[in-house]
């Protein structure tokens, strides 16, 4: 089977996606700089998979450094670009840490692709690139023209798609830019989850973390926003499922089966979650309070985003297969692993 470069293979979706390749029978070789993660990791990733994944600590800023990798493994046949930073408060508070981070190493792995003669990339974007869409849009398709971006880390990820669009016109490079909607839960095993160096600030980590008295409790940014409910409805995907979906990307490269150089797929439910919701969920699934504050609306939200996925359905094959109560139920259990291997600690 080929071999594929994770960037960002020690994060929250870079290492699920990593689990779900080796499953599929791929070599992987990873890079990461560790910014919000860390290497244990990898080895939550040999638990489930018995794979021991070579490993690079790269910031993928460092062309020379990255360089490195494709020289050590000329036979990368495919590129599954994680690696930016993800926090929409982090990007509010630093925008050019963001841009110089995010935007200088999508350039680096499309320099390297054409360099070494890897012509596939799977570009992990977001669903923030469509910015606060009015309720009559929604749910939102590939075509749903973009607002303006309410985030640096938004900005950058539209950036990070119009660079490669730009780049597969005019260089042998397939890319697939997957919009991917919010991330939620952890390996079914309970083996592996979201590990950041860092304090989280993503909803499902801090209800379980409240939940588990890691924390008092949580903030709901805002309980006036124009939503059933007053809280923010996002499109919440199991990390396996996102996991999935990158694989299926990179499969039908390598196949040769994409239709020209350059795609965008949104990889949704088609079917909105309200903050309040899915506090809701986690409590029925795991029979736990958890206990929150509602507090101001948080700079960079958008209000309501959800997606209708038939293109993921229809070009990959893929549809989640996993529901918000699954979601939470697999956040629960890693939580539990987390106190299990002492690290169930608050960042600060």
């Amino acid at each position: 089977m080929a071999k594929i470069l994770v960037t960002g293979g020690a994060g929250y979706i870079g290492s699920h996606t990593i689990v779900e390749l080796i499953e599929n029978g791929y070599e992987v070789v990873s890079a990461d700089n560790y910014i919000n993660s860390i290497p244990l990791t990898y080895e939550r990733i040999e638990v489930i998979t018995g794979v021991k994944v070579p490993y690079y600590e790269v910031d993928l800023v460092d062309l020379d450094a990255l360089k490195v990798i494709f020289r050590e493994h000329p036979d990368i046949k495919g590129i599954i670009h994680f690696g930016a930073l993800k926090s929409v408060p982090d990007s509010v508070a630093n925008p050019s840490f963001c841009f110089d981070n995010n935007n200088i190493s999508t350039n680096n792995i499309a320099i390297c692709a054409e360099e070494f003669d890897v012509k596939n990339i799977i570009f992990s974007s977001s669903c923030s690139v469509y910015g606060n869409v009015m309720p009559e849009d929604l749910p939102v398709t590939e075509d749903t023209p973009l607002k303006n971006a309410e985030s640096p880390y938004a900005y950058t990820k539209q950036n990070g798609e119009v660079m490669l669009r730009f780049i597969s016109n005019v260089r042998d490079i397939n890319a697939i830019c997957l919009r991917y909607f919010n991330p939620v839960g952890a390996h079914v095993s309970g083996e592996l989850g979201e590990l950041p160096s860092k304090r989280v600030n993503n909803l499902v980590p801090v209800i379980t973390q409240a939940a588990a008295g890691v924390r008092p409790h949580f903030t709901v940014f805002g309980d006036n926003w124009n939503t059933r409910d007053g809280s923010c409805i996002r499109d919440y995907i199991h990390v396996t499922d996102i996991a999935d979906a990158h694989v299926k990307g990179i499969a039908l490269q390598l196949a040769g089966k994409t239709k020209g150089n350059y795609d965008i797929i949104n990889l949704g439910s088609g079917d909105g979650v309200s903050v309040f919701e899915a506090i809701q969920a986690f409590e029925k699934a795991c029979g736990i309070k958890a206990p929150y504050e509602v507090g101001p609306r948080r700079d960079g939200d958008v209000e309501t985003i959800y997606s209708n996925p038939k293109k993921a359905e229809m070009v990959l094959g893929w549809t989640p297969k996993y529901g918000i109560e699954d979601m939470m139920a697999s956040a629960w259990k890693w939580q539990l692993k987390l106190a299990e291997l002492g690290l169930a600690k608050e960042k600060l």
